[in-house]
């Protein structure tokens, strides 16, 4: 299995920056696969939604680094790992905006990138950047028509009903070929019918430990990543060419043998290839969180 980590993006870790390259440069050096941002914009007083199925925002959700600049500190100091973006929240982005900006971190990281994307959840943030919420669906169906076209065609065009792309020379394309790889986080019926129709594979989550009461992760992700891969064979493409990268996402409590057992079981039971491990909780400086990477990736690797 792959094994990857969020990069010191949000809360204690965002008010160090001058940790990103170290951290990176250091996970790499230790073993890590890949390096990952999220896209946070802000954290409301009075949250109409919740995190999570809470009722109240994250305290580190109140501190966070913009996720291009994030990657692209990491492309710069790193050789090897793959860059992912687990999610960013493509209704928020003009699509040509956005484009520019992942084009940038592939090109900087030499085909490095995997593009994940989903909608977000905030109402808030959606009212901060002058989207409406209810047309998330259908933005994000045309921010990937758009940035098909952005990264595959020369000249470039785009016409839909919420973004437009003028006929224009685009002369800087991925250095990954044709594209990098896109991947959607989903859990509705709606979404993940998205999923199968359109990404190259899949974004799900582990909480680790599981909440009282809830599902085992795990063998949740068991269950039903078949019938994802039979939903993508419907849709008339290769099942086995369909990906999964599972985000684990360890609470305050969380131990390292919580964690390297979540990404075991997930390699044997779901078949999982690729995981990456969320610190945001559990480290509170750059040495903490290294230190976290190199025990659990030995933990993990001596299974």
């Amino acid at each position: 299995m792959r094994i990857g980590f969020a990069l010191p993006q949000f809360g204690p870790l965002a008010h160090h920056p001058e940790d990103i390259a170290r951290f990176a440069r250091q996970a790499e050096e230790l073993g890590a696969d890949s390096l990952w941002v999220g896209d946070r914009l802000l954290a409301p007083v009075d949250p109409i939604v919740g995190y999570a199925g809470t009722d109240v925002i994250p305290p580190e959700f109140r501190a966070a680094l913009d996720p291009f600049a994030v990657l692209a500190t990491a492309a710069a100091a790193t050789e090897r790992v793959e860059l992912g973006t687990d999610v960013i929240n493509a209704p928020w982005y003009p699509p040509a905006l956005l484009a520019r900006s992942l084009t940038t971190v592939d090109l900087l990281s030499a085909g490095r990138l995997l593009v994940g994307l989903g909608t977000g959840w905030s109402p808030e943030e959606y009212e901060a950047v002058d989207v409406p919420m209810a047309e998330r669906g259908r933005r994000l169906d045309e921010c990937l028509d758009a940035l098909d076209a952005w990264w595959t065609r020369n000249p470039v065009e785009y016409r839909g009903d919420h973004w437009t792309v003028p006929a224009s020379h685009v002369d800087l394309k991925p250095a990954s070929r044709p594209r990098p790889p896109v991947y959607l986080a989903a859990f509705a019926p709606a979404a993940m019918r998205r999923v199968a129709r359109r990404a190259d594979g899949w974004l799900p989550i582990a909480v680790v430990p599981a909440a009282s009461g809830a599902p085992d992760p795990v063998a949740a992700l068991a269950e039903r990543l078949p019938g994802v891969r039979e939903a993508v064979e419907r849709e008339g493409r290769d099942p086995a060419a369909f990906d999964a990268i599972l985000r684990v996402n360890p609470s305050a409590d969380a131990s390292v043998d919580d964690i390297a057992t979540t990404l075991v079981r997930a390699e044997r039971e779901a078949g999982i290839q690729h995981a990456f491990v969320d610190l945001i909780y559990l480290g509170k400086d750059a040495d903490q969180a290294l230190d976290l990477v190199q025990r659990v990736l030995e933990r993990a690797r001596a299974s």
